[in-house]
C-alpha cells in the first residue's frame, strides 16, 4: 500500500486526498464522549516537515461517537493506541461498507424539542428538576453545596436562558448532565415529565421526595430518598445524595 501512495519516495498527497476519510477527536479519559465525522480532504500541501490539510465533513452522514467506532475498530484496523494519538493513517478497508454493515441508522428525533444526534455529556454537570418555588430554595442550596464539595457543578433550568422556549433549556440541561436529581415532592407534573425525559435519554436519575406518597406508581419500583425540609433533614439528604453521586461518578 505504501507504494500505491508514494511517488519518487515522497507521499503522493494528491492520491491520498481522493480517499474518503474518518476524522476523529482523541478520546479523553474523563468520561466525556468524543465525536467522529466522515468527510474528505480538500487539499494537502507539504511545507518542510509539516503538512497543511484542508478538509470538509459530509453533512449527509451524522456524527458518530468514538464508542461506536470502537465497535468496528477491528474492521477498520484501528489499534487501541490510535484513539488517543494525533496521526493520519491509511487503512485497507471500504469505509462506507463497514459503516453500512455495522452502525445503526439514525433514530427518529423528537419534534417538540431538539436533542443532538450525538451525546455531549458534561462529566461534572448535575441538574436538578424541582418546582420553581421558594419552599425548595433550601433544598437546592444544599444540593449545590454537596455537589460543589465533590467538584461537580449543579444547575436548574431557571439558572439559564439560552433558548426562547423554556422546555428547550430544560431538555438541553438534562441531555448534557451526568446525573439528574428529580424532587417529586408535591407531585409536580413538570418534574415527572422531566424525569421521563431523563430516563429516556439514559441519564442516571436520583429521585428525592418529602413524602413517599408523591412517588407515582410507575416509579415506585425505583429507590428514592425521603427527606425532611428542615436543617437536620437537609443535612441527611445531603449525605445520602453525596454518597450516591460518588458511587455514580466513580463507577
Amino acid at each position: 500500500m505504501s507504494e500505491q501512495f508514494s511517488s519518487g519516495g515522497d507521499i503522493d498527497l494528491e492520491k491520498l486526498s481522493k480517499l474518503p476519510c474518518l476524522f476523529m477527536q482523541e478520546t479523553w479519559h474523563d468520561g466525556s464522549q468524543q465525536n467522529a465525522r466522515v468527510g474528505s480532504i480538500i487539499s494537502a500541501v507539504k511545507a518542510g516537515s509539516s503538512t497543511k490539510i484542508e478538509y470538509a465533513y459530509d453533512n449527509s452522514i451524522p456524527p458518530l461517537s468514538n464508542e461506536q467506532i470502537k465497535v468496528v475498530q477491528s474492521e477498520f484496523g484501528i489499534a487501541d493506541f490510535e484513539f488517543s494519538r494525533t496521526h493520519w493513517a491509511v487503512k485497507d478497508v471500504d469505509l462506507f461498507k463497514v459503516l453500512l454493515r455495522y452502525l445503526k441508522p439514525r433514530r427518529q428525533l423528537p419534534t417538540v424539542f431538539n436533542i443532538s444526534e450525538v451525546e455531549q455529556i458534561e462529566p461534572t454537570l448535575i441538574s436538578v428538576m424541582m418546582p420553581f418555588d421558594l419552599a425548595f430554595s433550601g433544598v437546592y442550596e444544599k444540593l449545590k453545596e454537596i455537589t460543589a464539595s465533590l467538584k461537580l457543578h449543579c444547575r436548574r433550568a431557571d439558572d439559564i436562558w439560552e433558548n426562547p422556549a423554556i422546555i428547550q433549556d430544560v431538555v438541553s440541561l438534562i441531555d448534557h448532565s451526568r446525573v439528574v436529581i428529580c424532587d417529586c415532592t408535591g407531585r409536580n407534573p413538570n418534574v415527572f415529565y422531566e424525569a421521563g425525559i431523563a430516563h429516556t435519554l439514559g441519564r442516571e436519575v436520583i429521585l428525592i421526595t418529602q413524602s413517599e406518597h408523591d412517588i407515582p406508581f410507575d416509579l415506585r419500583h425505583l429507590r428514592y430518598v425521603k427527606y425532611l425540609n428542615n436543617s437536620e433533614g437537609l443535612m441527611a439528604l445531603g449525605n445520602t445524595v453525596s454518597s450516591r453521586l460518588e458511587t455514580i461518578i466513580n463507577a
